[in-house]
Parts: C-alpha cells; structure tokens; sequence
C-alpha cells in the first residue's frame, strides 16, 4: 500500500522506483506505472526525498514506462525535485549496476531538475 510505503521514506534521500520488469497482468502495471505511481509520488513531495531513480526499461511494456517516466519528469519538475530516468538493460547485470549508481549519484548532486 502506498500509504504505508510513504512512511518508510522518511530519512530517505534518493527513492529508486526499480519496476521496469515487475509482473503482473496488464492493467495491474499499467496501474502501478500510472495512478498508484501518481499516489507515490505526490506522498514523497512531504518527506525527505530529495531525487528519485525511476526505471524506465525493461520487461514492462514500452508504452507503459513512457507513461510511468512521463508522470515521474513531470511531477518532478513541478516539485522541483531532481530525477534519473534509467535507461539500462535490466538484463545485462554488471552495466545495468553502474548505471543504476550512477543513476543515484546525479541525483544526488544538486544540479539542475531533470533526466540529465
């Protein structure tokens, strides 16, 4: 629930939303990629989330993460909260790692808002 998720974000500086390959039937990524993404994000605003990571590759369907990464671009822009659209391949393990740190750490750096 995201509720409860929202709570657990609390001293958290940079939130990875790491779905690009989750399961599910259709509607339900559709779902978690759209309006419960849209819930999540609107909780961070009031914590200490100061970037967020979002997976924007993987198993999920194409249209479905252009949704998900659209939503995250535009809330944070709004909120002014730097985010990294993750574009790597989930399945080649070892450059999927260094991008994902290095996903975290421009997210972290203090530069301008956006995918960089």
């Amino acid at each position: 629930m995201i509720a409860t998720l929202a709570g657990a974000l609390e001293h958290v500086a940079v939130a990875c939303i790491l779905l690009g390959s989750a399961a599910g039937m259709p509607e339900q990524l559709s779902a978690l990629h759209g309006s419960r993404l849209d819930m999540l994000l609107t909780r961070m605003v009031d914590t200490t989330v100061r970037g967020v990571v979002y997976e924007a590759a993987g198993s999920v369907a194409p249209d479905v993460l252009r949704g998900g990464a659209a939503r995250v671009r535009t809330r944070c822009e709004d909120s002014r909260i730097p985010f990294v659209l993750l574009q790597a391949n989930p399945r080649e393990h070892r450059a999927w790692g260094a991008e994902a740190v290095g996903a975290v750490e421009r997210a972290l750096d203090g530069g301008p808002v956006g995918p960089r």
